[in-house]
């Protein structure tokens, strides 16, 4: 009867060896596709985020045209003249201050 456990111990070790073996492939297998997924993941994130980057660029160089625009002499005194009501001030309406 010794003898039989004894043939019977390194088939289940090999099966058990197997096993573990099988599990190791699996684990890696499942891991190497989460890497990959990830790695997909992160480029469309890196994808959008650069576009939205240059939409963003985009608008702001739109806003500093427009803001130019509104600062400029010329639109602030027209402005002034026909909504306003504003008249360049004469000789005899200007204060000197000593």
């Amino acid at each position: 009867m010794g003898t039989r456990t004894k043939k019977q111990s390194p088939t289940v070790s090999k099966a058990g060896v197997w096993a573990m073996l099988m599990v190791i492939f699996f684990a890696e297998l499942f891991f190497y596709t989460w890497c990959r997924v990830q790695h997909v993941r992160v480029g469309y994130d890196t994808s959008v985020a650069r576009a939205e980057n240059q939409h963003l660029l985009s608008l702001q160089r739109q806003l500093k045209v427009e803001l130019s625009r509104l600062r400029s002499p010329e639109r602030i005194a027209t402005i002034a003249t026909e909504q306003l009501g504003l008249i360049v001030p004469g000789p005899e309406q200007m204060v000197t201050i000593p």
